[in-house]
């Protein structure tokens, strides 16, 4: 019931995750009425614009890979344990399924993950005024791909690890863009 009631607010943390991470903060920017405002000055005021949108959204991207790898470490643990008393034989099929379910959870969630920051990828390839910190962002979708490969490898211990590589990564472009 633990393991459950875990997993659906890993659900309920990543689902705002994946949402956030398909929809673009839009904002508008004053129109001066003045005629002195050059040309300059407004390219500058939205390349500024795009990078604190971008700083934002990878901040957001650093909250919920925390939040997850904290909660995945309980899960892990809770299915290390299940599987461990599936191979002695003492576990019910009722846990043996809730095991089984938990790992999906785990890989959807994980999945959900690595398309939030390939789309993070994307955006910042494609945005002039952000294409100058992609080269520290890039990789980032690799390193959510690595750890699902590892988590439906059952090698969960290891794919909390390369999500703190990406955590790492993103803070890095974080400082950068500052």
């Amino acid at each position: 019931m633990k393991r459950a009631a875990l997993l659906s607010i890993i659900c309920l943390l990543l689902l705002p995750a994946s949402f956030m991470a398909q929809n673009r903060q839009r904002t508008t920017s004053r129109r001066s009425t003045q005629r002195s405002s050059s040309r300059a000055g407004d390219t500058s005021q939205k390349g500024t614009d795009a990078r604190t949108d971008g700083a934002t959204r990878v901040a957001d991207q650093i909250k919920n890979l925390t939040r997850f790898i904290y909660l995945l470490g309980g899960v892990a643990k809770g299915i290390e344990a299940a599987d461990a008393a599936a191979q002695s034989g003492s576990a019910s099929q009722t846990v043996i399924e809730q095991t089984q379910r938990s790992k999906a959870t785990v890989k959807t969630s994980l999945q959900n993950v690595r398309e939030g920051l390939d789309k993070l990828e994307i955006d910042f390839r494609t945005t002039p005024d952000l294409q100058r910190y992609y080269t520290k962002l890039a990789g980032v979708a690799a390193g959510a791909a690595s750890a699902e490969d590892q988590a439906a490898a059952g090698q969960y211990d290891q794919a909390g690890r390369a999500l703190l590589g990406v955590v790492n990564r993103l803070t890095d472009v974080l400082l950068e863009m500052r």
